[in-house]
């Protein structure tokens, strides 16, 4: 995959069939766009190509700080797993956020994305105070000579699906509904950085501990079933998100996970966590001998979770 990011200088020589938005999260309503990309390209021979910008335009315009589901780097990771040909992160400038709607389609999209198709949800938003929507691009496909495809919104019963949507079940530790709307599991991507090695030392359990960014939305604080990717390897493990109120000092946020029949240093490695399923949540132990009798128990009902849900597999090498 291409990857474009950090420049507003670049052009993009073959045609391509372009989408575009936050994809924060890359659930299945993005997913139902990209298939139609691929449609696209399998017809016509396009590449695929996914214009995004680097920093969310709302949080630039209002000042405000906004989580997301995705961070930059996990959107990367994603877009690669979904074969597209070339992600672009667009700078989110004075000079861009000031741009027309018809200026954004002339000068990014047919300019420098190559565009010869659009596809875009019947929600799609672009250029200055949001002027630009699907019908804005309809009626200038003509004048700048491409195609244009308009996706309705993917649902859950009468809901659209959203990032939104997604927060809400996160917030309440509903990971499994999460994920059904995701179309995947709620990941959270990092390097494997050193704790305070009480896992192994204390504990009995050695974990592999991430230190998400603050712009990272977390699910609620507890203890998760989870499946994890280790070069290119997925594991069985138990995942931890919180603050470890057992453990005296201050525990910054992390997400700290035991990895089941990994032994091998993956310290400063790069690793996906993938929850599967909410154990429990978030609770402060009289002592560590009660905490580690518990994570013994997370531990035991967690491989009962596998031995019952075969349909997650693990155990094998992604290609």
């Amino acid at each position: 995959m291409r990857y474009i990011a950090n420049t507003t200088e670049f052009h993009i020589e073959t045609p391509t069939v372009v989408t575009l938005g936050k994809f924060d999260g890359r659930h299945r309503g993005h997913q139902k766009l990209m298939r139609k990309m691929q449609e696209v390209k399998a017809r016509l021979g396009y590449q695929t190509a996914v214009f995004t910008f680097s920093v969310a335009p709302a949080a630039m315009v209002t000042g405000e700080a906004q989580t997301v589901l995705t961070t930059n780097l996990e959107r990367r990771n994603n877009m690669k797993k979904t074969g597209i040909d070339c992600l672009v992160e667009y700078p989110f400038t004075a000079q861009t956020q000031h741009m027309s709607a018809e200026e954004f389609v002339r000068e990014i999209l047919v300019e420098r994305m190559n565009a010869k198709a659009i596809v875009v949800g019947t929600d799609c938003r672009f250029g200055y105070r949001r002027s630009g929507d699907a019908k804005v691009l309809e009626e200038l496909s003509g004048k700048y000579g491409y195609q244009l495809y308009v996706i309705e919104k993917e649902k859950d019963d009468a809901r659209d699906i959203s990032s939104t949507y997604i927060r809400e079940e996160l917030d309440k530790g509903n990971i499994e509904k999460a994920n059904e709307l995701l179309g995947e599991p709620y990941a959270i991507h990092g390097t494997v950085v050193h704790g305070r090695h009480m896992g192994g030392s204390v504990l009995g359990f050695p974990t592999a501990n991430l230190v998400p960014p603050p712009i990272k939305r977390l699910p609620r604080f507890g203890v998760y079933v989870s499946r994890v990717l280790v070069d290119r390897k997925y594991y069985r493990g138990v995942t931890n998100i919180g603050k470890k109120p057992t453990i005296e000092g201050e525990n910054p946020v992390g997400v700290e996970t035991f990895i089941f029949d990994l032994d091998q240093d993956i310290y400063d490695q790069v690793i996906e966590v993938q929850l599967i399923s909410f154990l429990r949540p978030e609770r402060t132990f009289a002592s560590l001998g009660e905490l580690r009798e518990q994570i013994a128990r997370d531990k035991a009902r967690a491989a009962v979770y596998f031995d019952e849900h075969p349909e997650i597999r693990w155990g094998y090498e992604i290609t």
